[in-house]
């Protein structure tokens, strides 16, 4: 076992600090491949992205109107202009507009030569080929400029970008039909125990269904992560380092949850101490004190404790970074923001707690939070029911309606 290791009597690790152990840890895959833009949803660039246009690709026009030389604005006033032609999005006028005419001019379509303002429509009166022009109207109102959202040869898109909606939309701006992003992470997991039964099984006294691989498929899914779900594994040494073996075999990360207790049954953490190298460290969080973490071959190791909310707790706050790095993004605090709780929270003073609460948004316009209930790391419903987490620091006796806390929103973590 490593150096690193926490006993008993040891203190135990501050949230941060196991994070930024983690991530310390872990490097980027290296594999890369080429994919058509809209395969490549959910990736991230391996490389980064310049465009090689402007985006607009020549001034345009913001709005339905009428394209104008600004040396024709009244300041006092009305003007009187010629109308000698439309453009329209994707066609163009083709002749110049000289002193005293204006174009006909729709949203999109690029400014004639000569004219450098847009008048719109409802602020003008129009007579025959005559335009009316009132005052109050500036020099290139109205006029979107070429490469003003995108410049040409100017850094769009850096590498570690995981590919959005939007970042799919900016690519597709520029012509790009291909890019190069990392491969997927390859996590292998499997849950330990033998009171764990498989859907469809009928339960023995004592026994229960594995609900802990249904939220870790679900995580690993939502960071499109490539799954291999090697089901569950007996309370049997043999079992458990077949199942390592197997995971470790053609995996980036193998992920357990249950098993990484120092009980006499837990094989997990025995095992792999003999086959590679771990870490046991204990977290001043709650739930989620014990956490694993080694390395078995080129794979890095997570042991998650087995009560559901543990799990999924310790996976967002250590695991999740961990994969969001090795697939290629850059490491970036958790989005953390400032509520209202609406009714009183109790906690005991000693670990940080992850309360599991409902953000929302009250009639001032203020954040505001309550809890779900419940907070046993057993009841799988408060997360369920939850749409953040609750951080009570860890010297924290409680906090009255009315008291601000912090929150951390499920969609910066899923």
């Amino acid at each position: 076992m490593s150096g690193e290791e926490c006993t008993a009597g040891d203190a135990l690790l501050s949230v941060h600090q196991a994070r930024q152990r983690i991530l310390a840890r872990v490097t980027p895959v290296t594999g890369r491949e080429r994919l058509d833009l809209r395969a490549a949803l959910g990736r991230v660039l391996a490389t980064e992205v310049r465009s090689n246009i402007d985006v607009p690709p020549g001034d345009n026009s913001a709005m339905d109107g009428y394209a104008v030389r600004s040396a024709d604005l009244p300041a006092q006033g009305t003007a009187t202009v010629a109308l000698v032609g439309t453009a329209l999005a994707g066609v163009p006028f083709t002749g110049a507009v000289e002193r005293g005419q204006c174009v006909r001019i729709t949203t999109g379509a690029l400014l004639p030569a000569g004219t450098d303002t847009v008048v719109a429509q409802e602020r003008v009166r129009v007579d025959d080929q005559a335009v009316e022009i009132g005052p109050g109207h500036r020099s290139g109102e109205n006029v979107r400029r070429a490469g003003e959202d995108i410049a040409r040869g100017k850094p769009l898109l850096a590498a570690g970008t995981r590919l959005l909606p939007a970042e799919l939309g900016l690519l597709a701006a520029i012509g790009l039909a291909e890019v190069q992003v990392y491969r997927r992470v390859r996590v292998a997991f499997f849950s330990t125990g033998d009171e764990l039964r498989g859907l469809g099984q009928e339960l023995e006294p004592g026994q229960i269904y594995d609900s802990n691989r249904y939220t870790l498929y679900g995580m690993l899914r939502r960071l499109d992560a490539e799954i291999v779900d090697l089901g569950v594994v007996r309370d049997r040494r043999d079992s458990v380092r077949h199942a390592l073996q197997e995971a470790a075999a053609d995996a980036d990360v193998v992920l357990t949850s249950g098993g990484v207790s120092v009980g006499a049954a837990d094989f997990v953490t025995q095992t792999l101490a003999e086959l590679g190298e771990i870490d046991f460290w204990r977290i001043a969080m709650k739930p989620g004190k014990p956490l694993a973490l080694g390395r078995i071959g080129a794979a890095v190791f997570f042991g998650l404790p087995g009560n559901p909310v543990s799990t999924m707790a310790t996976f967002y706050q250590f695991v999740q970074p961990a994969l969001r790095c090795m697939a290629g993004e850059p490491p970036r605090p958790p989005l953390v923001c400032r509520a209202v709780t609406l009714a009183p929270l109790r906690t005991e003073p000693g670990r940080l707690e992850y309360q599991r609460g409902i953000l929302q948004t009250g009639d001032d316009g203020q954040l505001q939070v309550r809890s779900t209930g419940m907070q046993d790391s057993h009841v799988l419903t408060s997360m369920s029911r939850a749409n953040c987490f609750i951080i009570l620091p860890a010297d924290c006796d409680g906090v009255e309606a009315g008291g601000v806390v912090e929150v951390q929103p499920f969609a910066g973590l899923i």
